[in-house]
């Protein structure tokens, strides 16, 4: 059996795109079970939760997933590979509030960032629905509106079981707001966090052992469109760096056999990978897919993110490239991930290219190992900065569903 007949895990993502109302709009059935049910105000508190949500799912297989986001943000996809449910609030009307609480009945609310919702949030205290305020900023807390009327943003803030903020302005107003201490925490931002693929050290330490000290570079998550870029900035660089390799990993199986068609065009030599064939010393591009990303990663000190040379296209994570000690390459098409590459790029961890000319010259430059491995140590520190309050969260989720899952047996 060739490598490319390995299964991959489907997606499967239900989702509504329409405020729910009580005149009929038809929702997913919810399973039986827990369900989660969190809330995003901004695109990257929408993919930070997303996945919090995959892992959550992982820990606890039987475990439903609900993300509900406000109405700027359904035009953000559903990231590739989840397991989650995905649509909109209710409005503050009583009876769609109900309606929806009754129809999801969450055991945890995880609420990010401002935007509250008092009579949503209030009702899921009522019920006794355990809900934490995650991710907010100063400027997102409840506002008095009038310091003749009564406060009742103290009121509102008291629905949740505790609050959670990276923010030392924020911190102040709670404590001036009169929100007991031990409810507020502090912690670093929400952010989407690594899930780094897997790969077999003893299939990692044959590639390296037959590579040798032979340079190497990645194209991750290749489109059969980006291919002829690509492959003119390897044949350029070439010309300087006569032992230089290209991994190139196409984004599905069925794009391999148009992809051998481009090679053969650019008459370059290539390892067929899924075909069972083994780096040799000829070889100037590995052709492969993306099921052995997490070997390449390792192997490759710098790697493209391609699906992201046309401005339109929604990209990918970074952080998987960079927890596994891979400098990063991109083009302009990120997406909903542009604050991630902000955050690399102004860490020395990620480079932005827009055409086949800036890609070759970026390989050469980063082709010396102590260019690639200084981007590769930023880039790790932000994987580290990005993986803190997940794994708080993770914690703090799993001891409330533990401890409510207990009562209910003891009940």
């Amino acid at each position: 059996m060739s490598r490319a007949q390995r299964p991959t895990v489907a997606t499967r993502v239900m989702s509504w795109h329409k405020s729910f109302t009580t005149g009929g709009v038809a929702l997913p059935q919810r399973a039986p079970g827990e369900l989660i049910w969190a809330h995003a105000t901004s695109d990257e508190r929408y993919l930070a939760l997303c996945d919090l949500g995959q892992r959550l799912k992982m820990m606890r297989p039987d475990l439903s997933v609900l993300i509900t986001r406000e109405p700027e943000l359904c035009t953000l996809s559903v990231p590739e590979g989840s397991h989650l449910i995905v649509g909109e609030l209710p409005t503050e009307q009583v009876a769609e509030i109900r309606s929806f609480l009754n129809h999801w009945q969450p055991d945890l609310c995880l609420w990010a960032g401002g935007e509250l919702r008092p009579g949503l949030i209030r009702n899921c205290c009522d019920r006794g629905i355990n809900a934490l305020l995650i991710d907010i900023e100063a400027h997102e807390l409840p506002a008095r509106r009038s310091r003749w009327l009564p406060d009742k943003s103290r009121k509102l803030l008291d629905n949740f079981s505790a609050i959670l903020t990276p923010s030392t302005a924020a911190l102040t107003k709670l404590r001036r707001a009169g929100i007991a201490a031990e409810k507020i925490i502090t912690t670093t931002r929400l952010r989407i966090s690594a899930t780094p693929p897997g790969y077999h050290e003893d299939e990692l330490s044959r590639v390296q052992d037959n590579l040798g000290s032979r340079q190497v570079w990645l194209s991750a998550h290749t489109r059969i469109d980006e291919i002829p870029t690509i492959l003119g900035a390897h044949r350029n660089a070439l010309r300087l760096l006569h032992r230089l390799m290209l991994v190139l990993s196409v984004e599905r199986f069925s794009d391999l056999d148009t992809a051998r068609d481009e090679l053969r065009e650019f008459g370059l030599r290539y390892t067929d990978w899924d075909a069972g064939e083994e780096v040799d010393d000829n070889t100037q591009v590995l052709l492969t897919c993306d099921e052995d990303l997490g070997l390449w990663y390792r192997v490759a000190p710098l790697s493209l993110l391609a699906g992201t040379l046309n401005a339109q296209a929604s990209g990918h994570n970074p952080l998987d490239a960079a927890a596994l000690g891979s400098a990063i390459l991109h083009g302009p098409g990120v997406g909903g991930h542009m604050p991630l590459y902000q955050r690399l790029a102004e860490a020395g961890a990620a480079h932005m290219i827009h055409n086949s000319d800036e890609l070759a010259v970026q390989v050469i430059q980063l082709s010396a190992p102590d260019k690639a491995a200084e981007m590769a140590l930023a880039g790790w520190q932000i994987v580290t900065e990005s993986a803190e309050l997940t794994d708080q969260l993770l914690d703090r989720v799993q001891d409330i569903l533990d401890l409510r899952e207990s009562q209910n047996a003891a009940s």
